[in-house]
């Protein structure tokens, strides 16, 4: 395949713009250019990609991508100390910024991968989504992420809450990660449109901005009116997940946490019997200022399908008045992620790139 640029041109990309965005911690300029001469013979030709956080290089997703010709150009920027559960990253320099908006969180925990792929850095960066941590700076920051099938790749999490994935600039790329990372066949063709969804504003529990709401009730139009969906009659409502998520991230799920996993899981796998996709918001909120989300649960949307084990992707959806991007999430039935992947490039052909 074709690298969108060299990782030569990669790194001094990085260089030009990281002192600004504090993207990354690391930047490998010598390891990555020694592995150019070898990378160029295999499949990938020498593509440039981050790794989120400095454990990123030892990821399952590094090595196979890797071993396709990949060629690692450094480790980006996640929670630092005393801000495990804030959604920003802090950067080798400082607290990563969102390109968009710069007095703004750019998401996390996968920020740094996030930014350093709309920022054009790099073509793609690998990520992990234990909450949203994929899907949120995806969305905030105007890229595409996937959040795979739990136990379709080595989690790295010990609860299982964790889930691969990847941040690229569109679906077609991530497909490139996936076709590296999986021993399957993910070519698969766009699904026959229309297809069958229900767009859900807040999943029967959540508040959500309403101008988030309305930004992705709009990018929901377009796609019915382009043919790609045909919404159905029937919601998805589920119950509140915090509460479980919370007890499975502790090891100690109580049986009131555990009903509730099973009973949001009989609600969704009823919904996936005649209902192929899920349409939502990722976040109730816009992105946040470098202060913090406050009482907002920035996770609200995104972390009933990390307890689920359904893929999850966020497809840019456009802008809020005041410039901040908003991402439409795109949810699948369990194993349906080359699926998903068709779906997501079909509702980006009918949405375009939005600008503000």
């Amino acid at each position: 395949m074709t690298a969108f640029r060299g990782a030569a041109e990669a790194l001094a990309a990085i260089g030009r713009k990281d002192p600004r965005l504090c993207a990354f911690l690391d930047v490998w300029h010598e390891e990555a250019l020694a592995r150019v001469p070898s990378a160029g013979r295999l499949p990938l030709g020498g593509l440039p990609f981050a790794v989120k956080g400095r454990a990123g290089i030892r990821s399952y997703a590094a090595h196979r991508l890797i071993a396709a010709g990949g060629v690692p150009v450094g480790s980006t920027s996640v929670p630092g100390p005393g801000t495990a559960w804030q959604t920003w990253g802090l950067g080798a320099l400082g607290p990563t910024v969102n390109p968009w908006r710069p007095d703004r969180t750019p998401g996390g925990s996968s920020a740094g991968s996030a930014v350093a792929v709309a920022a054009g850095l790099v073509p793609l960066a690998t990520g992990s989504d234990g909450a949203g941590s994929v899907r949120i700076p995806a969305a905030w920051c105007g890229v595409f992420g996937l959040k795979t099938t739990h136990g379709l790749l080595p989690s790295p999490d010990r609860s299982g809450l964790a889930a691969a994935g990847v941040l690229a600039r569109s679906a077609a790329q991530a497909r490139t990660y996936l076709r590296c990372v999986l021993d399957a066949h993910v070519d698969e063709p766009a699904p026959e449109a229309p297809v069958r969804a229900a767009h859900s504003t807040g999943l029967g529990f959540a508040d959500v901005d309403p101008e988030v709401a309305s930004v992705v009730r709009e990018a929901v139009r377009r796609l019915e009116a382009a043919g790609v969906v045909r919404l159905t009659g029937g919601g998805c409502e589920l119950l509140d997940p915090a509460d479980a998520w919370q007890a499975v991230r502790k090891g100690a799920a109580a049986p009131p946490a555990e009903e509730l996993r099973r009973e949001n899981d009989r609600r969704l796998d009823a919904f996936f019997a005649h209902t192929p996709l899920l349409l939502t918001p990722v976040t109730p909120n816009r992105p946040h200022g470098h202060d913090g989300p406050g009482e907002v649960i920035s996770t609200a949307l995104t972390w009933a399908f990390n307890l689920s084990g359904h893929p999850a992707a966020s497809v840019p959806a456009g802008f809020t008045a005041d410039g901040c991007p908003v991402g439409l999430q795109l949810v699948a039935r369990r194993g349906a992620d080359a699926w998903l992947l068709a779906a997501a490039e079909a509702a980006e052909a009918a949405l375009g790139f939005p600008r503000p």
